[in-house]
């Protein structure tokens, strides 16, 4: 009897623990995509700085309405 309680007892241990590895693998591809995303926008501000140099001075600007 105790065997099969050991038996159920491991068996949902490891299925909580490929349920964790899924769910820290989603996660995983969601901070490469946000990574990706902020990269792509550090990119965007250097060009548009560059193309338009009065952004520079009103980016801080509207970050800050943004937020606020």
């Amino acid at each position: 009897m105790k065997e099969s309680v050991l038996k159920e007892r491991l068996d949902l241990l490891e299925g909580e623990l490929a349920t964790l590895t899924d769910k820290l693998d989603e996660v995983d591809d969601i901070k490469k995509a946000v990574a990706d995303i902020k990269n792509e926008a550090k990119a965007f501000k250097l060009f548009l700085s560059r193309v338009h140099p009065e952004f520079k001075k009103q980016f801080p600007e509207i970050i800050k309405k943004l937020r606020g």
